[in-house]
């Protein structure tokens, strides 16, 4: 398939020392001697150049061009790098230049599709390239870095392989019933693969829910009634004075949000406004948004008055957090008239000894050690078509115990091995790729 020679900005379209074009393409040599000059001839050899771009007479910057050859670039494609001087409008200047003999601009995610629709990496890897840009924390990096360099889809090829011949097995069997020197496929064979294969599965599910934590972090509600110290356990928490703290009841009417790496996980803290019922109408707005919050919650941090006996706003508030999961904190165990229980969680937001709260929060998501240098699938996608992939396992199992025709449990085990090589994004799929790369960057 015979595409149309793109072109884009890769790196921001700010002022600094130096900024990158990118073009790729079957026309690329073609457009870029018209426009580049060197004393070295034209551009037809991998290598580096230098020399000016230049619209007929007018010079328009002098600059290095890197050139790859097809197959080995990026994209697959033939393609160039331009290192200009980091000008908007010189960048402005040779894109247009560009475009005007015969590129066209990329659409966001164009050159990782390429890259992907010439098989230079699987999804699973074009997906890690939007990790790197997005990571927020050192071990998010990380981990898209395993992926970026195939390790995560590694991990997941042996599932592929096993789904892929048992279902080559049974097609035989069915497809070639005279061929005597092939394993025989039986309901108890498909018991025994399916079951091992759901278990690794469920590994690869365990594995990337604790590395999705890692790389999105947590929403961590802090929750109350007014004047617990929800505002000061926030202070404490991020360590600054964001967060107003009075005496007053009601003081917080807006989310206060602040950011902190725990234990390298991220969690993003929204202090909200005492939950109570109030005929002020600023503080009912504010109370609205407290409750919203909570819905979109990971985590529900429940301050309580722990120098105060549970009152009826304190027992709507763990009503209507029972069903989510949630730490409860009695705050204010600085003073000295709390009469401490065990199994229950103290605080002093005011003297920062907030450490058994930040154990328990680690405790609670069960991230181990080992999450954090391991490779792992941990976007949503992903995990998603794995517990798809599981569920047409089970429905296979349950289909040989009851001993259907191995032709109608082969459906379900096909369905289960086109889920894994979505994961990879080896089905031909363009729609779910093209949705994938239409959120990346420009030039990306």
């Amino acid at each position: 398939m015979k595409l149309e020679t793109i072109v884009a900005l890769a790196t921001p379209p700010l002022k600094s020392a130096l900024g990158i074009i990118r073009l790729s393409g079957m026309e690329t040599f073609t457009i870029i001697n018209r426009v580049f000059f060197t004393n070295t001839g034209s551009l037809s050899e991998r290598g580096i150049y230098h020399g000016w771009i230049k619209d007929g007479d007018e010079t328009i910057d002098e600059v290095v061009v890197l050139a790859y050859i097809q197959p080995k670039s990026y994209t697959g494609e033939d393609l160039v790098e331009i290192i200009f001087h980091g000008s908007p409008l010189i960048a402005q200047q040779i894109l247009s230049i560009l475009i005007k003999y015969g590129a066209r601009s990329a659409e966001p995610g164009e050159f990782s599709s390429r890259a992907f629709l010439n098989n230079k990496i699987d999804l699973i890897q074009a997906e890690a390239i939007n990790d790197m840009i997005n990571a927020t924390s050192l071990e998010a990096k990380k981990l898209a870095l395993y992926s970026l360099k195939g390790e995560t889809s590694d991990k997941i090829l042996p599932v592929q392989v096993k789904i892929a011949d048992l279902v080559s097995l049974i097609e035989v069997n069915i497809d070639y019933p005279e061929y005597t020197d092939i394993e025989i496929a039986t309901t108890e064979k498909v018991l025994a693969d399916t079951n091992e294969i759901t278990k690794a599965i469920d590994l690869l599910i365990d594995e990337g829910r604790q590395g999705k934590i890692i790389k999105e972090g947590l929403k961590v509600a802090i929750v109350g009634k007014p004047n617990v110290g929800k505002s000061s356990l926030l202070n404490a928490l991020i360590g600054e004075e964001k967060a107003i703290v009075t005496n007053v009841a009601g003081t917080t009417r807006d989310i206060v949000e602040g950011e902190i790496n725990l234990d390298g996980i991220i969690l993003h803290l929204y202090d909200t406004a005492g939950i109570r019922e109030s005929q002020d109408q600023i503080e009912s707005i504010g109370i609205g948004k407290a409750k919203q919050v909570l819905t979109d919650a990971d985590l529900i941090i429940l301050v309580i008055d722990g120098s105060r006996t549970l009152d009826e706003e304190d027992q709507k508030i763990l009503e209507l957090t029972q069903e989510r999961k949630r730490l409860i904190v009695y705050n204010k165990s600085d003073l000295t008239n709390i009469e401490k229980h065990d199994g229950k969680l103290y605080v002093s937001a005011l003297t920062k000894d907030i450490s058994a709260l930040k154990r328990a929060i680690v405790k609670l998501f069960a991230i181990d050690n080992a999450s954090f240098s391991r490779p792992s699938l941990t976007n949503a996608r992903q995990l998603g078509l794995l517990a798809q992939a599981k569920q047409n396992l089970l429905t296979a199992q349950e289909l040989a115990k009851q001993k259907i025709p191995l032709d109608l449990i082969n459906v379900e085990l096909q369905a289960a091995l086109m889920a894994i090589n979505d994961v990879l994004g080896k089905t031909g799929d363009s729609d779910l790729s093209q949705e994938i790369f239409s959120r990346f960057c420009l030039g990306k």
